[in-house]
């Protein structure tokens, strides 16, 4: 699926989960995360795995095992503080990138609640990044 394509599928999710309350028949859990662009400054919304994390939530930047990063990793690294949608709640964060032991954890984490994660991770050469997405 090239980036376009990705664009396309998460707008029509995005719709879904807002009509609905937070649910999008046929998919496991998600959060909606804005966002802007990191070289166009844009507002940008992306749909991602829900992985409570306390009372916080990690955002993974697995792209499916890709060797890229995500578009929205870069969003996060140029803009760090977004807004998250829950359900029907909305709330600001700000989002930081985990590294050594936090992020293991985190990662662990992530596992047990999207088991996939882990193979993604045998997948591609690149430690696949984990935010942990903070409520401002």
């Amino acid at each position: 699926m090239n980036d376009t394509e990705f664009i396309e599928r998460n707008q029509k999710v995005v719709e879904e989960f807002r009509a609905n309350r937070g649910k999008v028949p046929g998919w496991a859990p998600l959060i909606l995360i804005t966002t802007k662009g990191a070289k166009s400054g844009q507002e940008r919304i992306y749909p991602l795995m829900s992985v409570p994390y306390g009372d916080t939530y990690l955002a993974v930047a697995s792209k499916g095992g890709s060797p890229k990063h995500p578009l929205w990793y870069h969003n996060l690294m140029a803009h760090p503080d977004i807004t998250i949608e829950v359900g029907s709640e909305k709330f600001p964060a700000r989002a930081r990138l985990l590294s050594g032991d936090e992020r293991a954890q985190a990662f662990a984490k992530a596992i047990s609640v999207f088991p996939p994660y882990g193979e993604y991770q045998k997948k591609t050469a690149r430690e696949i990044p984990v935010f942990l997405l903070e409520r401002i």
